[in-house]
């Protein structure tokens, strides 16, 4: 993909805010939940949400954010938000039948990601049944002498995921969608706490 291709897309980044594991009392916690359309290289528009930390509300929250919005891909940043809070990256492929993109800034190992679901969730199994219908992680190099980020696709190929996230990291390794999906969040984040 020509690095000024991207550009012609509309790509919705993914990324969530930060939060405390203290308890809160019997209150369930919430972190908050940014998606932001980016188009020529500008941000179209951006939504937030709030999702509760390890729970099941994220994909849910991401399908009706994506509904008011027109777009061709989607990039999250992992598929594990607010904890252990999973977006579903085939449902949301399925809603939309947009490709889906999932990239990690380090190795996922999904056999710790498995005992941890096994150690602290009743409903493990559905949590667990996201990872299962992810296809294989693959090693992406956006940009030349950086660590390669993890990747995986639901919806389309990994040559033209590849061209897309090499084409959209502008400023560091991490893809401009999700970079500033990440911006929002962290600062939002810190500007309510």
């Amino acid at each position: 993909m020509h690095p000024d291709a991207w550009q012609e897309l509309r790509v919705v980044g993914v990324e969530d805010g930060g939060f405390s594991r203290e308890s809160s009392g019997r209150v369930a916690q919430k972190t908050l939940f940014v998606c932001v359309l980016l188009h020529e290289n500008w941000i179209e528009d951006f939504q937030v949400e709030e999702i509760t930390v390890d729970g099941l509300d994220a994909s849910e929250k991401l399908i009706s954010m994506l509904r008011c919005w027109t777009f061709h891909t989607v990039m999250l940043a992992g598929v594990s938000f607010a904890g252990f809070n999973l977006v579903d990256p085939t449902l949301v492929f399925e809603e939309f039948s947009k490709p889906v993109i999932t990239v990690s800034r380090t190795k996922p190992d999904n056999i710790a990601v498995k005992n941890a679901l096994l150690r602290h969730f009743e409903d493990w199994r559905i949590r667990w049944s996201i990872f299962e219908k992810l296809g294989p992680i693959h090693e992406v190099v956006s940009i030349i002498n950086e660590s390669p980020l993890y990747v995986e696709v639901v919806g389309g190929d990994i040559e033209w995921a590849s061209g897309l996230i090499r084409a959209s990291a502008a400023c560091c390794r991490i893809p401009e969608p999700i970079r500033v999906a990440r911006l929002i969040a962290r600062g939002l984040t810190r500007k309510i706490q």
